[in-house]
């Protein structure tokens, strides 16, 4: 159906000729147009509401794909119009209309174009982060004359340095723009990563963790905000799961190759330890990936033509897809430019927002309960008897089950429409197979052992929910680009805490530090059901305080507020 707004401007007086004869019918009348508007399509979340998944409509491709939203009022429109300085504006129309099988293409498209190099990138980071694990089973250790507490305070370390880089990281990338910040940052540590073949000890061991962690930190959220320049927020969640994914494909693909690279201890390498052609190899492998970055990242939506890509990757009606989807779902994605830095005013207003803390709390520790039995899974394996080949080989089970739990409950999330029930899946799942790893003793079989081990570390690997999460109530440039940052520093903070539990005096069981799990995931347990409480009666609040005022008083306030993002009445947050 038809909907007739009354006198609506069009920006700077000119004819539309993007409009055709079927669309619309335009009236001059000297300075303003008055235009039939194009119909909307079905509001998706009106037409699915609370059906279950198998019951939800099944999108007719020929209809008409574009979201309600507020630029569909004349006066809502005017408040939340991109600025011109914003580098999508030109492609900005309230009145473009596009069916779902073009929505459907565009979408495609981003994820071959944008979201598998998005995932190459991660699965390089991990490669160069995570090969730690697999040069332990190499006499790592001894090698350099370290033990398991020179472990600790290498990752502890690292923890530390990539924690403290993430917001300088993430104000470096919102200045300069993400497209090169991320390929310098892959390029730099890549470096470092393949020098650590000159490793002589333990002084060299501690510096090069300190430099990775550096120069890796702020890499995961700077890439987030990045895919959210091509993504709604529905869309974002199942991406981040998939773009996890590379995180388990990087253990699986390291494991067969560190079962072979490490064989060069023996086979041809002249005396030089495996774990140092490890090292030298993965980290050439990430550097090209880097150069590559460079040409194979561009800017934004509308930003991909430059003088070796003089097409560009979208034609302009792709163009317009893209830029209008995306603010139709959130109109303040428009909020700054993608090279416009944060002021310190601006960083002081997100870290002072309270909404968000119980979510940086939950960063903290969350992944506690799995991360030990995790990074330890395995030196274990080799303390229990197995070798270097059996133990990288025995570290692929427990990844092929976390990607399918990973993906299992990610979607979950979706269906449910609860991030709290989806992340308390986690803790539920750790809690009884910690339980069980504490009564193990030495009399335990070491295949036992193996086994509930296996399932620890095969956790449903939810983290991409709770970033989603946080992005989705920061509900602004600036806040998604701090709150994502303060949210990753926790989630670090974390890890260090986690580097610690397991100590070289509590081996080969951890008995101690099993019981440090066990209690931690309890904690998780009363920290989501407090979190979901906290969220709940904000949004009841609101409710009723938006309910209260008239159509007119509602208008008043959308125009007149100084409030920003989540801080607005009609704003909802997420749990």
């Amino acid at each position: 159906m038809t909907t007739i707004l009354p006198t609506f401007p069009l920006p700077g007086g000119e004819k539309r000729d993007d409009l055709s004869d079927k669309d619309s019918d335009i009236k001059r009348d000297d300075s303003t147009f008055t235009v039939e508007v194009p119909p909307l399509g079905e509001r998706v979340a009106d037409v699915d509401g609370k059906r279950p998944f198998w019951k939800r409509k099944k999108r007719n491709p020929e209809e008409i794909a574009t979201q309600p939203s507020v630029f569909d009022d004349p006066v809502t429109l005017e408040i939340y119009r991109p600025p011109p300085q914003w580098e999508n504006t030109h492609r900005f129309d309230p009145l473009f209309r596009w069916t779902w099988a073009e929505e459907f293409k565009v979408v495609r498209k981003i994820d071959f174009r944008i979201m598998i190099w998005a995932w190459l990138m991660f699965f390089s980071l991990d490669l160069d982060r995570t090969n730690i694990s697999q040069a332990n089973t190499d006499n790592f250790l001894q090698d350099l004359n370290m033990n398991t507490n020179d472990f600790n305070l290498g990752n502890t370390l690292f923890k530390v340095c990539f924690l403290t880089a993430e917001l300088p990281s993430q104000l470096i990338s919102k200045r300069i723009g993400p497209d090169r910040w991320i390929p310098s940052q892959m390029v730099l540590w890549s470096i470092v990563s393949f020098s650590q073949y000159w490793l002589s000890g333990r002084g060299s061991f501690l510096a090069t963790r300190c430099l990775l962690g550096f120069l890796q930190g702020g890499f995961i959220p700077d890439v987030i905000l990045y895919l959210s320049y091509f993504y709604t927020k529905n869309e974002l969640p199942l991406r981040l799961a998939w773009f996890w994914v590379s995180n388990y494909m990087d253990h699986i693909v390291g494991a067969f190759m560190a079962t072979g690279i490490l064989k060069l201890r023996s086979h041809g390498g002249h005396g030089v330890a495996g774990w140092r052609y490890l090292f030298l190899i993965e980290g050439l492998l990430t550097c090209l990936v880097g150069l590559f970055s460079f040409v194979l990242m561009p800017p934004g939506p509308t930003q991909t033509r430059t003088w070796y890509r003089k097409n560009g990757w979208f034609t302009e009606r792709e163009e317009k897809i893209m830029v209008n989807r995306v603010l139709r779902d959130d109109p303040s994605k428009s909020g700054m430019h993608n090279r416009e830095g944060l002021t310190v005013k601006m960083i002081w207003k997100c870290i002072r927002d309270w909404r968000m803390w119980p979510l940086y709390i939950l960063g903290l520790t969350f992944l506690i309960p799995v991360t030990p039995p995790q990074t330890y899974l395995t030196l274990s394996l080799r303390n229990l008897g197995f070798n270097t080949t059996q133990s990288n080989l025995l570290s692929v089970p427990s990844t092929v089950l976390g990607i399918i739990t990973l993906l299992a409950f990610c979607y979950l999330s979706e269906i449910i429409d609860s991030r709290t029930i989806s992340m308390l899946t986690l803790q539920l799942w750790a809690l009884p197979l910690l339980i069980v790893l504490y009564t193990f003793d030495k009399h335990t079989s070491q295949w036992v052992y193996y086994a509930v081990v296996t399932l620890i570390t095969g956790f449903p690997y939810v983290h991409p929910v709770q970033v989603a999460w946080a992005s989705t109530n920061s509900y602004s440039v600036q806040g998604r680009t701090v709150s994502a940052s303060l949210y990753n520093m926790f989630v670090q903070a974390g890890g260090v805490i986690a580097a610690n539990i397991y100590q070289d005096d509590d081996k080969p069981l951890y008995k101690r530090g099993n019981r440090v799990l066990i209690a931690l995931t309890v904690v998780n347990i009363v920290l989501y059901g407090l979190t979901w409480l906290f969220y709940r009666e904000i949004n009841r609040r609101r409710d009723l305080k938006w309910k209260a005022m008239t159509p007119e008083e509602q208008q008043q306030y959308l125009d007149t507020t100084t409030d920003k993002g989540n801080e607005k009445l009609n704003f909802r947050f997420s749990y």
